[in-house]
Protein backbone atom coordinates (compact mmCIF):
# COMPACT_ATOMS: atom_id res chain seq x y z
CA UNK A 1 0.00 0.00 0.00
CA UNK A 2 1.44 3.55 -1.00
CA UNK A 3 2.53 5.75 1.62
CA UNK A 4 1.52 8.66 -0.13
CA UNK A 5 -2.11 8.92 1.52
CA UNK A 6 -1.01 8.49 4.63
CA UNK A 7 1.41 11.14 4.62
CA UNK A 8 -1.02 13.67 2.75
CA UNK A 9 -3.87 13.41 5.75
CA UNK A 10 -0.88 13.12 8.02
CA UNK A 11 0.17 17.25 6.97
CA UNK A 12 -3.48 17.90 6.92
CA UNK A 13 -4.24 16.85 10.46
CA UNK A 14 -1.18 18.85 11.69
CA UNK A 15 -2.22 22.11 10.10
CA UNK A 16 -5.87 21.26 11.09
CA UNK A 17 -3.91 21.28 14.46
CA UNK A 18 -1.83 23.78 14.39
CA UNK A 19 -4.76 26.36 12.75
CA UNK A 20 -6.96 25.67 15.62
CA UNK A 21 -4.27 26.46 17.77
CA UNK A 22 -4.59 30.04 17.32
CA UNK A 23 -5.86 32.09 20.31
CA UNK A 24 -5.79 35.36 19.82
CA UNK A 25 -4.27 37.35 23.06
CA UNK A 26 -6.59 38.30 25.69
CA UNK A 27 -5.92 41.94 25.41
CA UNK A 28 -7.15 42.16 22.22
CA UNK A 29 -10.24 39.80 23.31
CA UNK A 30 -10.68 42.66 25.63
CA UNK A 31 -10.44 45.15 23.68
CA UNK A 32 -12.93 43.72 21.17
CA UNK A 33 -15.34 43.28 23.67
CA UNK A 34 -15.42 46.52 24.81
CA UNK A 35 -15.93 47.74 21.36
CA UNK A 36 -18.87 46.00 20.64
CA UNK A 37 -20.31 46.99 24.40
CA UNK A 38 -19.69 50.75 23.42
CA UNK A 39 -22.00 50.48 20.51
CA UNK A 40 -26.11 50.76 21.09
CA UNK A 41 -26.88 47.33 20.44
CA UNK A 42 -30.42 48.16 18.61
CA UNK A 43 -28.19 49.24 15.85
CA UNK A 44 -26.38 45.89 15.57
CA UNK A 45 -29.13 43.90 13.11
CA UNK A 46 -28.59 40.75 12.58
CA UNK A 47 -26.99 41.42 9.07
CA UNK A 48 -23.94 43.45 10.39
CA UNK A 49 -20.47 42.56 11.10
CA UNK A 50 -20.97 43.20 14.47
CA UNK A 51 -24.29 40.85 14.98
CA UNK A 52 -21.32 38.02 14.01
CA UNK A 53 -18.60 38.77 17.25
CA UNK A 54 -19.64 35.86 19.03
CA UNK A 55 -17.06 35.78 21.70
CA UNK A 56 -17.70 31.89 22.27
CA UNK A 57 -15.34 31.34 20.00
CA UNK A 58 -11.31 32.85 19.32
CA UNK A 59 -11.57 35.67 17.10
CA UNK A 60 -8.33 35.02 15.33
CA UNK A 61 -8.92 31.14 14.98
CA UNK A 62 -10.15 30.30 11.71
CA UNK A 63 -12.00 28.97 10.08
CA UNK A 64 -14.75 31.61 10.58
CA UNK A 65 -18.39 29.57 9.44
CA UNK A 66 -20.31 31.74 11.88
CA UNK A 67 -18.76 33.72 13.99
CA UNK A 68 -16.33 37.05 13.16
CA UNK A 69 -17.41 36.91 9.51
CA UNK A 70 -16.11 39.94 9.36
CA UNK A 71 -14.98 43.22 10.80
CA UNK A 72 -11.92 42.41 11.57
CA UNK A 73 -8.77 40.43 10.15
CA UNK A 74 -5.54 38.81 11.94
CA UNK A 75 -2.63 38.04 11.98
CA UNK A 76 -1.42 34.90 13.68
CA UNK A 77 -3.10 36.10 17.14
CA UNK A 78 -3.02 39.23 17.04
CA UNK A 79 -5.91 41.74 15.53
CA UNK A 80 -4.18 43.87 12.48
CA UNK A 81 -7.00 45.42 10.78
CA UNK A 82 -10.87 46.82 12.32
CA UNK A 83 -12.91 47.45 9.37
CA UNK A 84 -16.37 47.43 10.60
CA UNK A 85 -19.57 47.45 7.93
CA UNK A 86 -21.23 51.10 7.09
CA UNK A 87 -24.30 49.73 8.95
CA UNK A 88 -25.26 52.79 10.99
CA UNK A 89 -23.52 51.99 14.22
CA UNK A 90 -24.48 54.90 16.93
CA UNK A 91 -22.27 54.99 20.17
CA UNK A 92 -18.72 55.62 21.06
CA UNK A 93 -15.53 54.14 20.21
CA UNK A 94 -13.82 52.64 23.23
CA UNK A 95 -10.62 53.84 24.82
CA UNK A 96 -9.40 50.23 24.97
CA UNK A 97 -8.65 50.22 21.20
CA UNK A 98 -5.23 50.72 22.31
CA UNK A 99 -4.81 47.37 23.52
CA UNK A 100 -4.93 46.62 19.90
CA UNK A 101 -0.92 47.32 19.50
CA UNK A 102 -0.88 45.30 16.25
CA UNK A 103 -3.57 47.49 14.39
CA UNK A 104 -2.37 48.69 10.95
CA UNK A 105 -5.85 50.36 9.79
CA UNK A 106 -9.07 51.57 11.60
CA UNK A 107 -11.43 52.23 9.22
CA UNK A 108 -15.37 53.19 11.07
CA UNK A 109 -16.43 55.35 8.05
CA UNK A 110 -20.13 55.71 7.01
CA UNK A 111 -21.09 55.22 10.87
CA UNK A 112 -23.24 57.03 13.70
CA UNK A 113 -20.12 57.33 16.13
CA UNK A 114 -20.17 60.00 18.26
CA UNK A 115 -18.51 61.77 21.25
CA UNK A 116 -14.57 62.42 21.33
CA UNK A 117 -12.20 60.29 19.46
CA UNK A 118 -10.14 58.57 22.53
CA UNK A 119 -6.90 59.90 22.80
CA UNK A 120 -5.70 56.42 23.71
CA UNK A 121 -6.04 55.82 19.86
CA UNK A 122 -3.21 58.31 18.89
CA UNK A 123 -0.65 55.74 20.64
CA UNK A 124 -1.10 52.36 18.20
CA UNK A 125 2.54 52.16 16.89
CA UNK A 126 1.57 50.69 14.27
CA UNK A 127 -1.14 52.29 12.81
CA UNK A 128 -0.86 53.20 9.16
CA UNK A 129 -4.60 53.84 8.31
CA UNK A 130 -6.90 55.57 10.29
CA UNK A 131 -10.18 56.30 8.57
CA UNK A 132 -13.20 57.49 10.96
CA UNK A 133 -15.17 59.84 8.10
CA UNK A 134 -18.96 60.35 8.07
CA UNK A 135 -19.46 59.90 11.48
CA UNK A 136 -20.63 62.68 14.32
CA UNK A 137 -17.46 62.27 16.13
CA UNK A 138 -16.39 65.67 18.05
CA UNK A 139 -14.01 67.41 20.29
CA UNK A 140 -10.44 68.80 19.05
CA UNK A 141 -7.52 66.71 17.29
CA UNK A 142 -4.88 67.17 20.24
CA UNK A 143 -1.09 66.84 19.83
CA UNK A 144 -0.63 63.32 20.99
CA UNK A 145 -1.39 62.79 17.07
CA UNK A 146 2.36 62.95 16.18
CA UNK A 147 2.53 59.59 18.08
CA UNK A 148 1.11 57.92 15.15
CA UNK A 149 5.07 58.04 13.04
CA UNK A 150 3.77 55.15 10.81
CA UNK A 151 0.36 56.94 9.96
CA UNK A 152 -0.09 57.05 5.86
CA UNK A 153 -3.54 58.16 5.28
CA UNK A 154 -5.88 60.69 7.63
CA UNK A 155 -9.60 60.67 7.10
CA UNK A 156 -11.54 62.28 9.78
CA UNK A 157 -13.72 64.28 7.04
CA UNK A 158 -17.71 64.65 7.91
CA UNK A 159 -17.92 65.11 11.81
CA UNK A 160 -17.60 67.65 14.26
CA UNK A 161 -14.26 68.21 15.12
CA UNK A 162 -13.23 71.49 16.35
CA UNK A 163 -10.40 73.72 17.49
CA UNK A 164 -7.21 74.51 15.14
CA UNK A 165 -5.09 72.02 13.56
CA UNK A 166 -1.95 71.33 15.78
CA UNK A 167 1.65 72.02 15.16
CA UNK A 168 2.77 68.33 16.02
CA UNK A 169 0.75 67.33 12.51
CA UNK A 170 4.30 68.24 10.81
CA UNK A 171 5.92 65.15 13.11
CA UNK A 172 3.64 62.78 10.64
CA UNK A 173 6.41 62.25 8.47
CA UNK A 174 4.90 59.32 6.62
CA UNK A 175 1.94 60.90 5.99
CA UNK A 176 0.56 60.87 2.46
CA UNK A 177 -3.16 61.75 2.51
CA UNK A 178 -4.92 64.19 4.91
CA UNK A 179 -8.63 64.83 4.59
CA UNK A 180 -10.38 66.81 7.66
CA UNK A 181 -13.03 68.50 5.26
CA UNK A 182 -16.50 68.89 6.59
CA UNK A 183 -15.28 69.59 10.12
CA UNK A 184 -15.86 72.79 12.67
CA UNK A 185 -11.85 73.58 12.11
CA UNK A 186 -11.04 77.20 12.91
CA UNK A 187 -7.04 79.35 12.83
CA UNK A 188 -4.49 79.14 10.36
CA UNK A 189 -2.53 77.05 8.21
CA UNK A 190 0.12 74.75 10.66
CA UNK A 191 3.49 73.64 9.20
CA UNK A 192 2.10 70.36 6.96
CA UNK A 193 4.13 66.84 6.70
CA UNK A 194 6.39 67.25 4.11
CA UNK A 195 5.51 63.97 2.45
CA UNK A 196 1.68 64.81 1.76
CA UNK A 197 0.42 63.82 -1.41
CA UNK A 198 -3.55 64.88 -0.82
CA UNK A 199 -4.30 67.54 1.34
CA UNK A 200 -8.18 68.19 1.95
CA UNK A 201 -9.71 70.54 4.54
CA UNK A 202 -12.74 71.77 2.53
CA UNK A 203 -15.93 73.10 4.36
CA UNK A 204 -14.35 74.37 7.35
CA UNK A 205 -13.62 77.76 9.24
CA UNK A 206 -9.69 78.20 8.23
CA UNK A 207 -8.48 81.80 8.61
CA UNK A 208 -5.64 83.99 7.64
CA UNK A 209 -3.11 84.02 4.63
CA UNK A 210 -1.60 81.12 2.43
CA UNK A 211 1.68 81.12 4.45
CA UNK A 212 5.08 79.57 2.81
CA UNK A 213 6.06 78.37 6.02
CA UNK A 214 3.09 75.84 6.04
CA UNK A 215 4.16 74.33 2.98
CA UNK A 216 7.87 74.14 3.00
CA UNK A 217 9.30 71.16 1.91
CA UNK A 218 6.30 70.08 0.22
CA UNK A 219 7.75 68.37 -2.91
CA UNK A 220 5.17 65.49 -3.48
CA UNK A 221 2.14 67.55 -3.15
CA UNK A 222 -0.98 67.09 -6.21
CA UNK A 223 -3.95 67.98 -4.95
CA UNK A 224 -5.27 71.09 -2.57
CA UNK A 225 -8.76 71.68 -1.61
CA UNK A 226 -9.21 74.42 0.60
CA UNK A 227 -12.45 75.60 -0.88
CA UNK A 228 -15.43 76.86 1.70
CA UNK A 229 -13.14 78.58 4.05
CA UNK A 230 -12.23 81.92 5.37
CA UNK A 231 -8.87 82.19 3.71
CA UNK A 232 -8.04 85.85 2.76
CA UNK A 233 -5.43 87.77 1.01
CA UNK A 234 -3.21 87.50 -2.11
CA UNK A 235 -2.90 83.98 -3.04
CA UNK A 236 1.00 84.29 -3.78
CA UNK A 237 2.49 83.32 -7.13
CA UNK A 238 5.18 80.29 -5.01
CA UNK A 239 2.21 78.45 -4.26
CA UNK A 240 1.34 77.18 -7.94
CA UNK A 241 4.92 76.80 -8.14
CA UNK A 242 4.55 73.68 -5.93
CA UNK A 243 6.80 71.18 -7.53
CA UNK A 244 4.22 68.49 -8.19
CA UNK A 245 1.08 69.93 -8.17
CA UNK A 246 -1.72 68.98 -9.92
CA UNK A 247 -4.79 70.28 -9.07
CA UNK A 248 -5.72 73.36 -6.98
CA UNK A 249 -9.29 73.96 -5.41
CA UNK A 250 -9.77 77.90 -3.37
CA UNK A 251 -12.90 78.64 -4.14
CA UNK A 252 -15.41 79.83 -1.71
CA UNK A 253 -12.81 81.82 0.18
CA UNK A 254 -11.92 85.94 0.74
CA UNK A 255 -9.12 85.65 -0.77
CA UNK A 256 -8.45 89.49 -3.08
CA UNK A 257 -5.83 88.86 -5.01
CA UNK A 258 -3.81 86.53 -6.99
CA UNK A 259 -0.13 86.41 -8.17
CA UNK A 260 0.58 84.11 -11.30
CA UNK A 261 4.71 83.39 -11.67
CA UNK A 262 6.14 81.58 -14.59
CA UNK A 263 6.48 78.35 -14.04
CA UNK A 264 10.07 76.22 -15.29
CA UNK A 265 8.02 73.14 -15.23
CA UNK A 266 4.62 72.43 -13.81
CA UNK A 267 1.71 69.55 -13.76
CA UNK A 268 -0.66 71.99 -12.67
CA UNK A 269 -4.25 70.35 -14.48
CA UNK A 270 -6.88 72.02 -12.81
CA UNK A 271 -7.15 75.29 -10.65
CA UNK A 272 -10.28 76.74 -9.54
CA UNK A 273 -10.63 80.29 -7.48
CA UNK A 274 -14.38 80.89 -8.11
CA UNK A 275 -16.17 82.93 -5.85
CA UNK A 276 -13.44 84.83 -3.87
CA UNK A 277 -13.10 88.57 -3.45
CA UNK A 278 -10.09 88.89 -6.27
CA UNK A 279 -9.72 92.05 -8.01
CA UNK A 280 -7.44 93.18 -10.90
CA UNK A 281 -6.68 91.89 -14.15
CA UNK A 282 -6.89 88.05 -15.26
CA UNK A 283 -3.71 87.04 -15.30
CA UNK A 284 -1.99 86.14 -18.14
CA UNK A 285 0.94 84.10 -17.21
CA UNK A 286 -1.80 81.33 -16.51
CA UNK A 287 -1.59 80.75 -20.05
CA UNK A 288 2.19 79.74 -19.61
CA UNK A 289 1.22 76.38 -17.54
CA UNK A 290 2.08 73.77 -20.22
CA UNK A 291 -0.29 71.35 -19.08
CA UNK A 292 -3.08 73.27 -17.33
CA UNK A 293 -6.64 72.20 -18.96
CA UNK A 294 -9.56 73.72 -16.00
CA UNK A 295 -9.23 77.52 -15.16
CA UNK A 296 -11.90 78.84 -13.25
CA UNK A 297 -11.95 82.61 -11.78
CA UNK A 298 -15.91 82.82 -11.61
CA UNK A 299 -17.15 85.24 -9.72
CA UNK A 300 -14.71 87.59 -8.55
CA UNK A 301 -13.94 91.22 -8.90
CA UNK A 302 -11.98 91.12 -12.19
CA UNK A 303 -11.83 93.85 -14.70
CA UNK A 304 -10.05 94.38 -17.75
CA UNK A 305 -9.71 92.47 -21.15
CA UNK A 306 -9.78 88.71 -21.21
CA UNK A 307 -5.95 87.73 -21.78
CA UNK A 308 -5.22 87.09 -25.18
CA UNK A 309 -2.61 84.53 -24.35
CA UNK A 310 -5.82 82.31 -23.52
CA UNK A 311 -6.84 81.48 -26.71
CA UNK A 312 -3.41 80.36 -27.99
CA UNK A 313 -3.17 77.55 -25.33
CA UNK A 314 -3.67 74.29 -26.87
CA UNK A 315 -4.23 72.49 -23.80
CA UNK A 316 -7.21 74.56 -21.56
CA UNK A 317 -10.61 72.91 -22.31
CA UNK A 318 -12.31 74.09 -19.74
CA UNK A 319 -12.82 78.09 -18.89
CA UNK A 320 -15.12 79.49 -16.53
CA UNK A 321 -14.71 83.91 -16.59
CA UNK A 322 -18.24 84.57 -15.57
CA UNK A 323 -19.63 87.23 -12.88
CA UNK A 324 -16.61 89.58 -13.10
CA UNK A 325 -16.40 92.89 -15.02
CA UNK A 326 -14.36 92.12 -17.74
CA UNK A 327 -14.62 94.26 -20.96
CA UNK A 328 -14.15 94.34 -24.55
CA UNK A 329 -13.47 91.55 -27.32
CA UNK A 330 -13.48 88.41 -26.32
CA UNK A 331 -10.13 86.65 -28.04
CA UNK A 332 -11.70 85.10 -31.90
CA UNK A 333 -10.07 81.86 -31.00
CA UNK A 334 -12.45 80.84 -28.78
CA UNK A 335 -14.77 80.80 -31.65
CA UNK A 336 -12.45 79.70 -34.27
CA UNK A 337 -13.87 75.99 -33.81
CA UNK A 338 -9.72 75.15 -33.53
CA UNK A 339 -10.69 74.44 -29.73
CA UNK A 340 -13.19 72.80 -28.24
CA UNK A 341 -13.48 74.90 -25.22
CA UNK A 342 -15.83 74.46 -22.98
CA UNK A 343 -16.95 77.14 -20.02
CA UNK A 344 -18.45 80.50 -19.29
CA UNK A 345 -17.76 84.51 -20.11
CA UNK A 346 -21.32 85.38 -19.32
CA UNK A 347 -22.43 87.84 -16.59
CA UNK A 348 -19.64 90.25 -17.53
CA UNK A 349 -19.56 93.36 -19.33
CA UNK A 350 -17.91 92.08 -22.60
CA UNK A 351 -19.20 93.30 -26.25
CA UNK A 352 -20.48 90.68 -29.16
CA UNK A 353 -19.85 87.92 -27.53
CA UNK A 354 -21.47 85.66 -30.10
CA UNK A 355 -25.18 84.09 -28.78
CA UNK A 356 -24.66 80.84 -30.79
CA UNK A 357 -21.67 80.04 -28.44
CA UNK A 358 -22.27 78.32 -25.58
CA UNK A 359 -19.26 80.09 -24.04
CA UNK A 360 -21.62 83.05 -24.55
CA UNK A 361 -24.52 81.99 -22.42
CA UNK A 362 -25.43 84.28 -19.18
CA UNK A 363 -26.28 87.47 -21.01
CA UNK A 364 -23.56 90.30 -20.01
CA UNK A 365 -24.18 92.77 -17.27
CA UNK A 366 -26.55 95.95 -17.83
CA UNK A 367 -24.67 98.95 -19.04
CA UNK A 368 -25.81 100.43 -15.74
CA UNK A 369 -23.79 98.30 -14.21
CA UNK A 370 -20.57 98.21 -16.06
CA UNK A 371 -20.48 101.85 -15.49
CA UNK A 372 -20.79 102.19 -11.82
CA UNK A 373 -18.05 98.99 -11.93
CA UNK A 374 -16.25 101.32 -14.12
CA UNK A 375 -16.92 104.75 -12.17
CA UNK A 376 -18.63 105.80 -16.04
CA UNK A 377 -15.61 105.37 -17.80
CA UNK A 378 -16.48 102.49 -19.99
CA UNK A 379 -18.24 103.41 -23.21
CA UNK A 380 -21.24 102.20 -24.61
CA UNK A 381 -21.46 99.07 -26.06
CA UNK A 382 -21.61 99.73 -29.93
Amino acid sequence: MSTTPIIFLFFLFLSATVSTAITTVSSDITALKSIKSGINQKTISSFTCLYSWDFTSDPCSPPHVTHFLCGLSCSGNRVTQLTLDPAGYTGTLSPLVSQLTQLITIDLSDNKFSGQIPNSLFFLPNLQTLILGSNSFSGVIPASISNLKKLQTLDISHNFISGSLPNSLTQLTELTRLDLSYNKLNGALPKLPKNIIQLALKANSLSGYLQKQAFTELTQLEVVELSENSLTGTIPGWFFLIPSLQQVNLAKNSFTGLEILKPVNSNLIAVDLGFNKISGYPPANFSTYPMLASLTLSYNKLRGRIPWEYGKTTTLSRLFLDGNFLIGLPPKDFFSGKTSLSGSLGDNCLKMCPISSGLCLKSQKPLSICKQAYRGKLKPKS
